[in-house]
Order: structure tokens, then sequence, then C-alpha cells
């Protein structure tokens, strides 16, 4: 390792027992040493990761350089402790076009020249602090993945999750973080399309706000996120750098505390505006043919993008902190350097075509300032007016290159063997069956979340097909072609907790069922795995089972991993750990829009077929959970073979036009689907349980592998004739009537009646 004693480097005067000394000497001054040591501590530095900067520049750090080695080496940048694991989830898969680990995010494959970009990342802690801002800028960022490879966004999910609702810290966070999507994602112009909402008191300090995005492209019209050609100039392009989101990196990669609001800087501002106008600029500035490459500053700012393009391109760069457009005054060097301040972007342009590219700036309206060059030194070198303030190699700082890799201890918790002990038959069955229909219908689990949804614009845009069509995925169509692309959010974190293993392979196979179910073919998953602390051996054990078991599911529905994001430290002192939480975010496709399918009945007299099997299972149900108040249970039933052999079948319903409507069995069980089924169109239904099923589990079980179809009548020959010829368990339940809830002929009252209070729960709750 080239080591670099006799360059001066002037520091940051923030630690006056070493801010003076001069660095072209060997430094061996005990107070130096500690003052320094202690600092790294400060910055979430392992003392290990100390000496080892130490071993890698060949001298003492300023403080300048430490702050870079803290945020780039923190969980949330380098993946430390968890891309052991995360490496052995598959992601090759023949649609591959951008693998995990490549790009800033994903993309596949479509066909016909065209190629889908998405990417699902997290922003729990900001929106625990503050959620308005932490959640909006959440939405920034992960449409700047999608476009800065060079894709248009069309399409974006949330996957959200919060405390007791009877709260008010939880209900300040709902609204905040429900707001700041909306207010963003509106403003901006892309259609909020699908997501999920789930309540626990887990997570009363540590809310989970997940955010995914899709964008389309041509195949070869995309930008990599890499630097090379010496001489070559760097821009930044975008908003002005001001102080906010500093250390937000290292702010995502520690537990929340009561000394957390002290972070609140670490919380991003954001401005959908300006990101509208960087869109629009990057979308042409890349037609010009002029950019060598390009990336969006998102965690750990400037440095993050310059180390990252740098390392990738096998170059290095020469950058001017001081000519970097700043909102506020006197800010430092590691201040402009880790700032993350929103809509920015780093790009690489082809010397001699530079004002083709500020042409482009100059008519949005934007920054587009050289702050540096491309060089061949494989170093990032930084210089505040004329000095050198910070020399580091840049592969020394990524994923991938010197970044730290760490196997954690795992141990099985005491809760597991605890949740195996559970016997249904220790139960009791209800004496009113309705009454427990009635307790799920108002829960806000399972109740309508259209308070949340009533705040997203879903039809900005004009491709999203399932607005007013319900369907178990959002379906948004790819104009100027047949195809349109399907897109859910699923994971159960109960399910999880009782068995990391069995419950994530639950949330890939949920989500597959789900774009099956739309009448789409399942291609791809990315994920956003948020988990506890990972130095505790228990979480980290939730955390190793959850990879397992997303494996298993991946290989098995052939739906590589094309990345996603690790969200470690949702934790606190006083409440511990969230339920694991691996959210799967799944793309398919419809290779012809005419395969759609909708989950609403369509017309009284349809007969209701269950395919998949029924099971004695209430584990892990709602109704379990809320009902009897029991959560030390397992997972529900789930065979993966019989899952997917059922969505084979299902596949061909479809295409052969053999079914009206398809929709899962999953929260609430089966009573809560045909509910769903029924409401749309004011519809009812008739059903009798099975005998050999007790009838809670029949009713509420969430048993896995099961969807709820109908059938016309003069189709109901060819339907099941296939069913006969597929080894999948089907069963007639009843028929759909005209409004009417009726179980083994006891009524469950009118639609009308149910549907007015499954609507209006949120709202009773949060107000109007």
């Amino acid at each position: 390792m080239k080591k670099n004693n006799q360059i001066k480097l002037r520091l940051i005067p923030l630690f006056p027992t070493f801010a003076q000394l001069p660095f072209n000497k060997t430094q061996t001054l005990e107070n130096t040493q500690i003052s320094t040591l202690e600092t790294a501590k400060e910055l979430g530095l392992l003392p290990q990761e100390y000496d080892r900067i130490k071993e890698i520049l060949g001298r003492i750090p300023n403080f300048t350089e430490l702050s870079i080695f803290s945020v780039m080496w923190s969980e949330h940048c380098s993946y430390k402790n968890s891309i052991t694991w995360l490496k052995t989830l598959p992601k090759e898969g023949p649609r591959m076009l951008a693998k995990a680990g490549e790009e800033n995010a994903g993309m596949v494959d479509l066909g016909d020249g065209i190629a889908c970009v998405f990417k699902i990342e997290s922003h729990n802690h900001p929106s625990a602090l503050e959620p308005y801002q932490g959640a909006a800028t959440g939405v920034g960022g992960i449409n700047r993945d999608i476009f800065t490879m060079g894709a248009r966004p069309i399409a974006q999910l949330n996957s959200l999750r919060f405390g007791d609702l009877s709260l008010d810290r939880t209900k300040w966070l709902i609204k905040g973080v429900v707001k700041g999507i909306g207010d963003y994602g509106n403003a901006f112009g892309i259609a909020t399309v699908g997501g999920e909402l789930f309540f626990d008191e887990c997570y009363n300090i540590n809310p989970l706000v997940n955010a995914m995005s899709a964008g389309i492209v041509k195949v070869g019209e995309t930008v990599s996120a890499t630097s090379y050609g010496v001489g070559n100039p760097v821009y930044i392009v975008g908003s002005a750098t001001g102080k906010d989101g500093i250390h937000g990196a290292a702010f995502a990669s520690k537990n929340i505390t009561e000394d957390s609001i002290n972070d609140l800087p670490a919380v991003q501002v954001g401005d959908p505006f300006q990101e509208k106008l960087l869109l629009e600029a990057t979308l042409e500035v890349i037609k010009t043919g002029a950019v060598v490459g390009m990336q969006d500053m998102g965690a750990a700012g400037i440095i993050c993008s310059n180390s990252e393009m740098s390392a990738k391109g096998e170059h290095g760069m020469r950058i001017d902190l001081d000519k970097v457009p700043m909102r506020q005054e006197n800010m430092k060097p590691f201040e402009i350097l880790l700032s993350e301040s929103q809509e920015r972007m780093l790009i690489i342009v082809e010397k001699g075509r530079e004002k083709e590219v500020e042409a482009v700036f100059d008519k949005w309206d934007l920054n587009c300032v050289i702050i540096g060059e491309v060089t061949d030194t494989k170093r990032l070198q930084y210089f505040m007016n004329g000095e050198l303030v910070a020399d580091v190699p840049a592969d020394d700082l990524v994923l991938g290159g010197g970044a730290p890799v760490y196997e954690r201890e795992y141990r099985e918790p005491a809760y597991y063997k605890q949740n195996l002990k559970f016997k249904l038959e220790n139960i009791q069955e209800p004496s009113d069956f309705k009454a427990v229909a009635d307790h799920l219908i108002s829960h806000p689990n399972i109740a309508s979340k259209r308070w949340v949804t009533d705040q997203y614009d879903s039809m900005v845009g004009t491709a999203t097909i399932t607005t007013n069509r319900p369907s178990d995925a959002a379906i948004v169509n790819i104009k100027g072609t047949h195809k349109a692309i399907a897109l859910t959010v699923d994971c159960n974190s109960r399910y999880v907790y009782a068995d990391p293993e069995k419950g994530c392979a639950i949330a890939v196979a949920e989500a597959a069922r789900n774009i099956t179910c739309a009448g789409g073919e399942p291609v791809a998953i990315t994920n956003c795995l948020n988990f506890g602390n990972p130095y505790v051996p228990e979480v980290y054990w939730q955390f190793v089972g959850a990879i397992k078991g997303m494996s298993a599911a991946c290989t098995k529905f052939e739906t590589p991993v094309t990345g996603g994001n690790v969200s470690f430290y949702n934790q606190s002192s006083d409440e511990g750990p969230v339920f694991p939480t691996p959210t799967i975010g799944m793309l398919g496709i419809l290779d012809d829009i005419s395969n759609f399918m909708t989950s609403d009945f369509k017309n009284e007299g349809d007969l209701i077929y269950l395919i998949g099997k029924s099971v004695n299972d209430i584990a892990s149900s709602q109704y379990l959970a809320s009902f009897h108040e029991i959560t030390s249970c397992p997972a529900p039933y789930f065979n993966l073979d019989e899952e997917y052999a059922m969505h084979q079948v299902i596949k061909q319903l479809i295409k052969q036009g053999l079914i009206e409507s398809a929709h899962d069995v999953s929260d609430g069980g089966l009573y809560i689907t045909l509910l769903e089924s029924a409401m749309p169109n004011d519809l009812g239904f008739e059903i009798e349980t099975d005998a050999e099923i007790r009838k809670d589990a029949f009713l509420f079980g969430e048993a896995q592998g099961r969807i709820v179809v109908s059938v016309k009548p003069n189709t109901q020959e060819a339907f099941i004739e296939l069913m006969a010829t597929s080894e999948v368990d089907f069963s007639l339940l009843g028929i759909v009537n005209n409004g009417e809830l009726k179980v083994d002929d006891q009524s469950f009252g009118s639609v009308n009646e149910v549907k007015n209070s499954y609507d209006h729960v949120l709202h009773h709750i949060l107000g109007e």
C-alpha cells in the first residue's frame, strides 16, 4: 500500500489537541492517538477500523478523513454486517440486464427493446424523527436511483409500519409520513400505485418507511454510475448544497435513543419541483451522448458518489470543494462532502463537450458546475481554497473494495422454541363467528387503507390500470405497447418474527401470488431488509433465517434478487428491536394486457371456488393475535412446492378465460378475502364451511397457498376439467349473491353495512 506521508493536509480546527499537527512526520504522540481514536468512536467507527484507516493512509487521519471513512464504512453504505449473506441470494436470470450491485438499481428486460429499472429503499430513521421530510426525501431518493440510470419513473409504491394507533406519537408519525409521501410524489408527478400498511406496538419507536419506484427505458439508452477518462470534467448538478443530512448514513447505522433528536440535522429536506426539473434535465442530457457516468447523491452525499464511481471506473478524482454551489456560508470541507442535500447529481462528462451539457441544465435553470476532474491516481483528493484537506484511496472506501466485511455471531432466540409449543386444540373456538368477523373488519391491519390512498395521486401519467379496477397487484401500462408491468410490495412481519426462514419465503410467495392473480408473470424482486441491531446474536439469527427463506423462494419462482437495501438498527433501548421485516418488492410482466385479472366478483350467480388446500391452522393470524391476543406461535402453514404448482394452474385459468376474478387469501383469512371480492360491486356471497376443518381456521386462518376465484356457470365444466388435470386441491365454496354475506346459512350482515364500517376505520381514528 502506497503511503503519502509527504503530503501536507490542512486539518479542520475542531479538535485542538491535534488540529495543527503536521502530517509530514510520523505521529506517535499519545494524546493525538487517543483524541483521534475517541473521535473515530464518536463517528461510529470501531477501534480496529480506526487502526485499519491508519494502515491504509500510512498516517493518522484528520477529521475530514475520519468523517469520510465513518460514512462510507457505515452499515448503511458498506453493508459490512450483511454482505456475506446477501451474496448468497440468487441474482442470475435470463431477463437480467443489471444485476444486484452493478448499478444504482436493478434492470430487467421486458422484451421488444424495453427494460424496467426498479428498486426499494428505506428511510426509517429520518422518518422516526421528522416524519414529513423523512418520508418525502425517501420518495425523492428512490426516484433518483431510477432516473439517474436513464429510466423515466412511471410508478411508485410504499410499505409502511407504525406502532399502536391509539398513541398520539403514532398518529403524528403516520400523518406526517403519509403527507410527506403524498406531497412529494404528487408534486413530482409520478403515480403512487400500491403499497401496504401494518400496525404493531413493536414499531412504536421505530416506524418503517420503505419506498419503491419503477421506471421504463429503452435497452441501450442507460448510463452507468462510473468514472473514467483522465481529464474529464466532474460536474455537480441540481440543487445547492446545505448542511442538511450530514452524517445521515452514520445516523441510520445506530439505534434510536432518547438522544436521537440531536441527530435531527441528519434528516434531509426535499423539493419535488426541483426534482422534476432534475429528472427532465437528466434524461435530456443522457441523450446528448456526452455523459460518461452519472450517480445521484443520496446517503453520504458527494463522497459516496465520488468514491463509488471512481472505484468502479478504476480512476481517481481531484475535487475543489469551494466550487460546490452552497446555500449556507462557511461550510467546512467535511460538511460539504457529507451533506445529503437532495436533488443533486454527480456527472462525468466527456472533455470537450462541456457546452452541450451546460446548455441542457441552463435550459432547466439548474446548477451545473465543474468541481473537479478525473485522474489516474485511483485516489480522491479534496481541496478547499487551494489547500489539500483530504486524500483517500477510492477503492478502500467502498463495498467490494476495502470496506470491512464481518461475519456476525447468530443464535436462536429462546422465544422460537416457545413458539413451537403452540397447540391449536388449546384455543377455544368462539361462540359467535360474526363477532370475530366484525372485529377483523374494524382492525386497522385489515380495514380499508383509503385514508392513506386518497392522499396519493395514482392516475398522474394516465398509465395506471388498477386505480378503479381492484387487483392483487398494481398494473401499469407501458405506453405504445400491449405490455404492462405488475408491481407489489409484501411482507407479513408477524410471520417472519414467528419463523424468519419460513416467514420470508412466504413474503416472496405472497408477492408472486399477487402478481399471478393479476394475470402477470413474476420476473424479479428487490428487497428492503429491516432488522434490529446486527450485533445482537438473536437479531442476526433472524436476518440469516430471512435470507435463507428468500433465497429458497426466489429460486423456486425464478425471481432473481436485483438489489435493494439493508436497514439495521431499527431498535431502541426501551422497546427492543422491531419485528424482522424483509419487505419484498416484486416486478411482474403482462406480455399481453388482455390477460389482466381483477379481484372483484362480477355477477350474481357466479360460482365461488377455493384453489389450494384448506388446513386446520390459525397460527400467526390476525385473528389469533388480536382476537385471542396470542402471539407466541409458529408461522402459518406453508408448502413451497404446493404454492408453486397452484400458481401455474391460476396462470392457465386466466389465459384460457375460465375465471372472472382471482384474489389471494392472506391477512384476515378466507372471510376477509371473500369480503374484499364482494365489496367493489356491492355483491355478496353464500358459502359453506368444510366440516373437516375447524370453523375459525377455515374462515380466519391464514394458511398459505390459497386463492379464491369466481367462475361463470357456463364455464364451470371447463374449469373443473382443467383443475382435475392438475394435482392442485380445489373446492366449491358457494355462490355470489346480490349483497348479503352468508356463512352456513347465517347472515353476517349486508355488504353495504359492512363496507361502511370497513371503509371508515382509519378515518375515525385519524380524522377525515
